[in-house]
């Protein structure tokens, strides 16, 4: 468990931290902040591909030597992103990082679900809850009080120094197991589709955001990679063996944990990035003040999140977060242009949305399968969920600054995406969810354990559909 945390904070915690921080990395570095900004969109679109990467390797090879190289490299760009002399250094060091923090999910997190006894897969899945959002949740307080501290490396210095501890607990955790399946094929035409879609589509966002300006060398190539990323499932769908499993999670609860999760991020980072350039107009302590009751309610979820794993209100928990994102985003159009105590309302309920949607919409999408498939599942999962997350959040800076007759009117424009995007992400959750008829049932862990059975009963997508029309046919 110490492990996955020292793996998976550090750079989760940087993502948001450093949108504080740009200012400080520019002048240290020498560069723009423009350069600066498209060197951490093309660092999340290498955490987006490495998903893809990481399910492909762990079919051919040990997981736990794989787990050691990944933390060795990660250790390494660690270090040079803390000590760069130059912008060069520091942005391959920095997307780096992005690939091999992906690489290091996808390498640890299935395991810790599926190795430890079904009686502590709450647990796991708590603290999972709480590294990924509370990592994230921690981010901008962490850049705030480093930006009022005017400097930035001794935050670098610190992943640095977590980097190496995860790298001495993978080395004395070491288990040299067989890897998955030697003998499946290489999805090449997968991994190509996932690279270059995920390239193509960071860098034009990085340029969009960067630039501020919607020419051919921003959209072509963000409409370009959109296209090969929805290639990509249309492709893996069709695949007889496919690296991820497209089809068999194209049934009612995980086609609704996926779309749940998905417009989740994307309205809650949105949400979250527009917040912090409003913020920009303040000193970064009271930034760090107003966003530490997001880290509270992070906290808060993931025990609840614990609490009710084996219950059967873990989709409604999921769908009440989105309902949190909503009144969110509500907030901020209503309290725009001023900056005060509601600040930190809007950041805990962001919080609260986010630890309460995203985990456990994830984790219904998990548990609709085998526990074999785990791992590819969680790849196409954690890839969907960083494509729309770190694609939406630079577009909706681009539209902030671009419509309306001020910044305050193009921020609140671009909130009401946001706000549209979570609404429908409500909408379309309980229409895709309840279009099967499921059970609301708590999930059967021990069976999900033994490998044979999913949790829970997955009905076929539109089942209710398909019986009405049948139905009005017999009649």
């Amino acid at each position: 468990m110490a492990l996955v945390v020292c793996s998976l904070v550090p750079y989760l915690v940087l993502t948001v931290a450093i949108l504080s921080l740009d200012k400080l990395m520019s002048r240290g570095l020498g560069t723009s902040r423009s350069t600066l900004d498209m060197a951490v969109s093309l660092s999340a679109g290498a955490y987006a591909v490495g998903t893809l990467l990481a399910a492909q390797l762990a079919l051919h090879f040990p997981p736990r030597r794989l787990l050691v190289g990944y933390e060795a490299c990660f250790a390494v760009a660690s270090i040079l992103a803390a000590s760069a002399p130059n912008a060069p250094v520091f942005i391959v060091a920095f997307i780096a990082q992005g690939l091999l923090t992906s690489l290091m999910l996808i390498a640890a997190v299935p395991p810790l679900v599926t190795v430890w006894p079904a009686r502590k897969i709450p647990t796991s899945a708590g603290i999972l809850n709480l590294c990924i959002f509370g990592a994230v949740a921690v981010g901008p307080t962490v850049g705030g009080l480093q930006a009022a501290a005017h400097g930035w490396r001794v935050l670098f210095w610190c992943v640095a120094a977590v980097a190496v501890t995860a790298l001495l607990l993978s080395v004395l955790t070491f288990r040299d197991d067989p890897p998955q399946d030697p003998g499946a094929p290489w999805d090449i035409v997968a991994l190509v589709l996932g690279v270059t879609g995920c390239a193509a589509a960071f860098f034009g966002a990085g340029e969009l955001q960067a630039t501020m300006k919607a020419n051919p060398r921003s959209v072509v190539p963000l409409v370009a990679g959109a296209a090969l990323l929805a290639l990509l499932v249309a492709y893996e769908y069709r695949r007889p063996n496919p690296l991820v499993p497209v089809k068999a999670m194209s049934t009612s609860v995980p086609v609704a944990g996926i779309f749940v999760a998905t417009t989740t991020s994307a309205a809650a980072f949105g949400v979250t990035e527009l917040l912090l350039t409003v913020l920009r107009r303040s000193s970064p302590t009271t930034t760090a003040i107003i966003f530490i009751p997001e880290v509270i309610a992070a906290v808060a979820i993931a025990a609840l999140f614990a609490a009710l794993f084996r219950t059967r209100f873990i989709p409604p928990l999921a769908l009440g977060g989105l309902l949190m994102v909503v009144a969110a985003a509500v907030l901020l159009i209503v309290a725009l242009p001023g900056i005060g105590p509601v600040m930190a309302a809007i950041t805990g309920l962001i919080g609260l949305g986010v630890a309460a949607s995203v985990a456990p919409a994830l984790f219904i999408a998990g548990l609709s399968l085998r526990a074999q498939l785990l791992q590819r599942a969680f790849a196409l999962i954690e890839l969907s969920r960083a494509v729309t997350a770190f694609l939406t959040a630079p577009i909706l800076v681009f539209l902030a600054g671009t419509l309306g007759a001020g910044p305050t009117s193009g921020t609140v424009d671009a909130l009401g995406i946001c706000l549209a995007i979570a609404v429908i992400g409500f909408v379309g959750g309980c229409v895709l969810y309840l279009s099967g008829k499921p059970r609301l049932e708590a999930p059967d862990l021990e069976r999900w354990h033994g490998g044979a059975e999913p949790a829970w009963e997955s009905p076929p997508l539109l089942r209710a559909l398909r019986g009405r029309r049948q139905s009005r046919d017999t009649g």
